[in-house]
């Protein structure tokens, strides 16, 4: 009998592991159930180990069932890659695409999107992955990461999707109540709701006015009674009238327009935070990740022209 990882193994695990039982596994293989379940235990007695929790009704993997579906699912995604490259696949859309977005941002407005793009690319698998800080660019874990600014790395690309301003803003009921900020400093005496998110340095706004060589920028540090990680709770914080927020103008233009915020000394300048979808250059010649982004660019290009709301 042949010993270690067969690579017909590696296609029937990552089926067995999004099927979640082995009956699911075999209408979806088009075999029976003990034969599957005879393919998986060949599988353990080769390497050595139990992948699979079994249950009556569901199954479950083990930490090294963990591993080996991660790794297999990433070999998959290049053998994908490499027949793109040698034209086997003919540029057709198809495999993992393992997409990374951040939690409030990737919510409203990349999860939306990702559904209507395997609607229009069914061969596609996405999994997307939401989390407050993005990814560090050494590792491996995804194909495609849309995140705020462009990364400082020549080892990866950062194909711009679309601009995107962070504003100062609060309700007004809020601004009747405490007062309209006129200068940065004013905002050292008033309530600012804290994200903590990313790298940057919490609490510390950089305001500037003028332009070129007349630019100057004030950093001013805020204070207030109401922080969380999560945006979407902060603009929800802001809404309720519980002080000024700095936001993406993607997140908060809809109620702009509406006028359940107000923007906050508008004449002064935050730091930009375009919308990049960031990408291995290895990736970039993979159809299923060229789809992916020029849907991405497309859709938010039309968005953007539509009003982002």
């Amino acid at each position: 009998m042949s010993s270690g990882i067969q690579p017909t193994d590696l296609g029937f695990f990552s089926v067995l592991a999004g099927a979640g039982s082995l009956s699911a596994a075999a209408r979806e293989l088009g075999i029976t159930t003990p034969a599957v379940s005879k393919h998986l235990a060949l599988m353990e007695s080769r390497v050595g180990v139990s992948l699979v929790n079994r249950t009556t009704r569901r199954m479950s993997l083990t930490p090294e069932g963990e591993v080996y579906l991660e790794h297999a699912r990433r070999i998959l995604g290049e053998i994908d890659d490499m027949e793109e490259l040698i034209g086997v696949a003919k540029a057709t859309p198809k495999g993992l695409l393992r997409v990374n977005a951040t939690l409030g941002f990737g919510r409203s407005h990349v999860a939306p999107l990702i559904s209507r793009f395997v609607r229009k690319y069914p061969d596609v698998e996405v999994q997307l992955q939401l989390s407050v800080n993005p990814p560090p660019l050494t590792e491996d874990a995804f194909d495609v990461c849309i995140r705020f600014g462009a990364p400082p790395d020549a080892r990866v690309i950062a194909r711009h999707i679309a601009p995107n301003r962070r504003l100062l803003c609060a309700a007004p009921a809020y601004l009747a109540r405490r007062g309209t900020p006129k200068t940065p400093n004013d905002l050292t005496r008033h309530n600012c709701i804290g994200i903590r998110q990313g790298e940057e340095a919490y609490g510390l706004w950089r305001l500037s006015s003028g332009r070129g060589r007349n630019a100057s920028t004030e950093a001013v540090k805020t204070r207030g009674n109401l922080t969380t990680n999560d945006g979407e709770i902060a603009v929800n914080w802001a809404l309720d009238g519980h002080g000024i927020l700095m936001r993406a103008e993607w997140d908060i233009e809809r109620h702009l327009r509406n006028g359940r915020l107000v923007q906050v000394l508008p004449q002064y300048f935050t730091p930009d935070a375009d919308i990049h979808a960031v990408y291995p250059q290895r990736h970039q010649l993979a159809a299923r990740v060229r789809a992916f982004v020029d849907f991405v660019a497309l859709s938010f290009n039309q968005q953007a022209a539509g009003g982002k709301g």
